[in-house]
């Protein structure tokens, strides 16, 4: 497996000091967030003023800086994180045409939720024949959409991503399986999660959370949230994640995303690696 790091977890860098660091740590690859986010209100965030990441808007001019900081680093791509969602085939091109210009070898497209008044099955019925399009541009392009396994969207599970890609090019299309998200909506059974998806497994991101009591309603009811939490301390068995992994034959990327805020973000980042390392 090789590891990489998903800039949307380290908001404080820019995209040159986050891809000098994780260098220096010994990551193998970088997977840059792209999206425009809104303005900072305060200290920069992950998922506004996020430092390092790389808006939207105007990122055809952009591409060649990217590639020359992820070069220069001595960085693989990891892919790409995509924001645009699959029903918008003007941006999902944009996506795909500049993940094939940085060389990179996959790009998040994102699968909606349902909207109010809308029906899951409406919902999935088209979200399917977005992807048929996406998979088509995907090939032509010569990368691969990935379909990221996300709460309250229609792909939360192993299962909705099979159904939703099954009978589509392998080698155009793919699930991105995350452990952390599985915590909150959709986890199955991992090993048998990757025999379901085959060769739909594309890529894996890593994160961690735990679920916190926040409340108890007059009527006796405990009220949960979810909070992200460091790799070692949440839930999720992340050894057991990566045997899972290994057992079924995977050997591919492996990108964390920890948003938790616990340690400080650059001995986050290494204590992460090391973490992985040892579990291996």
């Amino acid at each position: 497996m090789k590891f990489s790091v998903f800039t949307a977890s380290t908001p404080d860098w820019t995209p040159q000091e986050a891809a000098t660091t994780l260098a220096a740590q010994g990551w193998d690859g970088i997977e840059w967030r792209i999206t425009d986010q809104a303005e900072p209100t305060g200290d920069a965030g992950f998922w506004s003023g996020n430092r390092a990441t790389w808006p939207m808007t105007g990122l055809e001019q952009r591409l060649p800086e990217i590639a020359r900081i992820t070069r220069d680093a001595g960085l693989e791509f990891s892919g790409v994180g995509g924001y645009v969602k699959c029903f918008d085939h003007d941006n999902v091109e944009r996506m795909l045409a500049a993940t094939a210009q940085l060389g990179a070898p996959q790009v998040r497209v994102t699968v909606p939720g349902v909207e109010p008044g809308q029906n899951y099955r409406d919902a999935f019925v088209a979200a399917r024949q977005d992807f048929v399009w996406v998979a088509e541009r995907a090939a032509a392009h010569g990368v691969k959409a990935l379909v990221e396994l996300h709460h309250r969207t229609l792909t939360a599970s192993a299962s909705a991503a099979f159904r939703l890609l099954d009978g589509l090019d392998p080698e155009a299309v793919g699930v991105i399986h995350d452990l952390g998200n599985l915590l909150i909506e959709g986890q199955e059974d991992h090993l048998w999660a990757f025999q379901l998806l085959g060769p739909y497994l594309a890529h894996v991101h890593v994160k961690n959370a735990v679920w916190q009591q926040i409340d108890i309603t007059p009527d006796g009811t405990v009220m949960w949230k979810s909070s992200w939490a460091p790799l070692q301390t949440g839930v999720a068995d992340v050894g057991a994640y990566l045997r899972a992994l290994t057992e079924h034959g995977y050997d591919g990327w492996v990108a964390v995303e920890d948003f938790s805020t616990e340690v400080p973000l650059e001995q986050r980042t290494a204590d992460n690696l090391a973490y992985l390392k040892s579990l291996l």
